[in-house]
């Protein structure tokens, strides 16, 4: 079992322990951090990001008691921040700084707090600069999806839960997305090749 499965298990005993701040906290820190960096790598700006984290976690907190482990914990997690990306971009009026309700507990509070604050150093070393400025060069989807699939790793499964935005989809609807998923993933791979090739960093197929 590698360490995240452990983590992920070990979220399960305490979430069917009804421990939900203990699970909430076990979430936040294993995750949070990449969370923070992909929602940064689909915004404008970092402060636009650490605001839909924290709206994230909000949703996060809110809804907990309600998940039914139809995937991983991550990838829930994944789930809601591309929610909150969604409802972000939507807001007629933006803060620069949200507070989490006080419903939250403190010490998730002051963790999601932590995660905005002292997640900088790990956001610099997650997307090298000449990735990041080739990602630029392909469309909203396609960057999705590539940070999904090649940036965290995730299955095509995860990917199309993430971008239907409903752990708990329809069999058939998330069969029907991860098809999509899948033949979007094969042109972007030759897109993406492309691109690198006139950018000189790969060398043409012979």
């Amino acid at each position: 079992m590698n360490d995240r499965e452990h983590q992920e298990q070990a979220m399960r005993t305490l979430f069917d322990e009804g421990a939900f701040e203990k699970v909430a906290t076990r979430a936040l820190s294993a995750y949070g951090p990449e969370l923070l960096g992909f929602l940064e790598a689909r915004l404008a700006s970092a402060s636009d990001a650490e605001e839909t984290f924290a709206m994230f976690a909000e949703n996060f907190w809110a809804t907990l008691p309600k998940f039914g482990w139809r995937c991983s914990m991550r990838t829930w997690c994944y789930v809601l921040a591309q929610n909150a990306l969604r409802k972000y971009a939507a807001r007629p009026e933006r803060r620069a700084e949200r507070n989490v309700p006080l419903s939250f507990p403190n010490v998730l509070s002051q963790l999601v707090q932590n995660v905005r604050t002292e997640t900088r150093p790990w956001l610099r070393t997650d997307v090298k600069d000449d990735f990041r400025e080739l990602r630029g060069r392909l469309d909203d989807d396609e960057q999705l999806l590539l940070l999904l699939r090649i940036g965290r790793g995730l299955s095509f499964r995860e990917v199309a839960l993430t971008i239907l935005g409903d752990a708990d989809c329809e069999a058939a609807a998330l069969a029907r997305e991860e098809a999509r998923v899948r033949q979007a993933f094969t042109r972007l791979k030759s897109n993406f090749r492309r691109i690198a090739e006139e950018a000189g960093l790969l060398e043409p197929r012979q």
